[in-house]
């Protein structure tokens, strides 16, 4: 049986690095996790394929090679993926289907023969044993939850490593919070489950043994949902692990709780982390409130997030507009909050209702969705009718996007954070991909771009102020190159 599995391909978004990734000539941020575990839990004597669409076409040769293609998806890939599967049933070959973008939407892909849904640890078994019967059935889901003990190590050796900019693993999933608009609690439950440390050094061990040698992205919506666990287990072993691995470094998502635990945060560093990404969503109380992000709440968190950065994290965090008890002054709000707190990577969306979420079930019962949700965090739509008026909710949005990514305010921002944030102890390998990124950000930022003025006055103050994080600065200048692209067309 020939297997091809096929990723869909991202759209220009926030998060896919497309612009930035030219600098180091990368195609892709991060390889698709989800199928290469998928394809480790296939019959041995399967011959197996992965097309990667954001790394290169789907070609022909590849749809006349399969004699089944499975495709994995989130809800952003919506488009890419309704193409791939439309392509595939002219070519006649079966599709099979798993992720979030199918769990969530079933109905919107009758051409799909088989839905492998939830967690394929449970669900694609049984698909499996009906299939080699002839028997097999359309959709394949559970209301369980999946031992992660029992996960094999993802197929690393499908992936065409030069194409990447980071690897990715999982440690745990779910999240002990339940925030409304969040479908993670929705997907994977409430309860963390993790892998053992053993589990993620045997991960780590087979990724260094293929040679890989950059960042790796601890893929859990909250690495530190079991703190307990992470601080005298996990975070021990990886500190072990890295001694003498030439500098690679981690990063990951993690609730605002973090800034509570000086030791967790040290040993973080110590284990190699460097960045992590949090929610922030509003500085609002009663926003706060209002979409049960209880944890966010009753806290200073402009100091919070600047203690994180002292102890050697970049805080990278998602913030969002469009809720019912926001007023005409939360777009400045927010601005001034971005910036006080020297959040570089700053994420602003507007208000979505995911599908499964309990946001989605009571803007449903209100009759306020208007469409489906989009899954672009920074694309200025929203499928729910806002309590402000639609044009207010995107006029001050735009006014967000265009002050905290215009080169003035973003290249403070990038020097606010460079004078709290002391870098990581051990910087990663010396690549070819670093000294290319290097030279064409000297030509497209300092020379041709509209920000060369702020360019080298950011290079010139740190090398004075901070020169040990000239790498740093040079990396966030040119992630906002990327950040502009992106709000650009999304402004417009």
């Amino acid at each position: 049986m020939n297997i091809l599995l096929v990723n869909p391909e991202f759209p220009d978004t926030f998060w896919s690095f497309k612009h930035a990734l030219e600098f180091v000539g990368k195609r892709a941020a991060l390889p698709p996790l989800g199928l290469l575990t998928v394809a480790s839990l296939l019959p041995a004597d399967w011959a197996v394929r992965l097309v990667d669409a954001n790394v290169r076409d789907l070609s022909e040769k590849d749809l006349d090679w399969a004699d089944c293609v499975f495709i994995g998806a989130m809800v952003v890939q919506r488009e890419s993926a309704r193409r791939i599967v439309a392509r595939c049933k002219a070519a006649g070959i079966v599709v099979v289907a798993g992720g979030p973008l199918f769990t969530s939407e079933v109905e919107q892909f009758p051409d799909v023969d088989h839905f492998v849904l939830n967690e394929a640890e449970l669900t694609l078994k049984p698909f499996l044993e009906d299939w080699r019967r002839g028997c097999a059935k359309r959709i394949y889901s559970t209301t369980g939850f999946a031992d992660l003990t029992q996960t094999p190590i993802p197929r690393w050796d499908l992936l065409e490593l030069k194409r990447y900019a980071t690897m990715g693993i999982q440690f745990s999933r779910g999240c002990p919070f339940n925030c409304d608009f969040c479908s993670v609690t929705a997907l994977l439950g409430h309860r963390v489950r993790m892998k053992p440390s053993a589990q993620i050094i045997a991960e780590l061990d087979s990724l260094y043994a293929i040679g890989w040698r950059g960042d790796v992205f601890f893929v859990d919506d909250n690495f530190i949902g079991d703190i307990r666990f992470v601080k005298t287990d996990l975070l021990p072993a990886l500190i072990a692990w890295r001694k003498g691995k030439g500098g690679i470094l981690f990063f990951t998502e993690a609730s605002i709780n973090l800034a509570d635990d000086p030791v967790l945060m040290d040993l973080m560093v110590e284990a190699g982390f460097n960045k992590v990404f949090i929610g922030i969503e509003t500085p609002d109380e009663s926003c706060l409130a209002e979409c049960r992000k209880v944890q966010n709440g009753n806290r200073d968190l402009v100091e919070d997030v600047k203690r994180i950065q002292r102890a050697g994290l970049q805080v990278q965090a998602g913030f969002i507009v469009g809720f019912d008890h926001d007023q005409p002054s939360i777009f400045q709000r927010q601005i001034d909050f971005i910036q006080k707190s020297g959040i570089v990577t700053a994420m602003v969306g507007l208000l979505q209702a995911p599908a499964g979420t309990r946001l989605y079930a009571r803007m449903k019962k209100e009759g306020r969705l208007s469409a489906e949700s989009s899954g672009d965090n920074v694309d200025g739509t929203t499928n729910i009718i806002p309590v402000m008026s639609l044009e207010a909710l995107k006029s001050g949005y735009r006014r967000i996007l265009d002050h905290i990514y215009a080169p003035g305010p973003y290249y403070q921002r990038i020097r606010t954070f460079l004078r709290e944030y002391k870098g990581p102890r051990k910087r990663g390998r010396l690549q070819v991909s670093h000294v290319l990124a290097l030279f064409r950000s000297v030509y497209r930022l300092g020379f041709v771009g509209r920000e060369r003025f702020q360019y080298w006055k950011l290079l010139i103050w740190t090398q004075f102020r901070r020169p040990r994080l000239l790498p740093d600065a040079i990396i966030l200048a040119i992630y906002g190159y990327h950040f502009r692209k992106v709000c650009k067309k999304h402004v417009a």
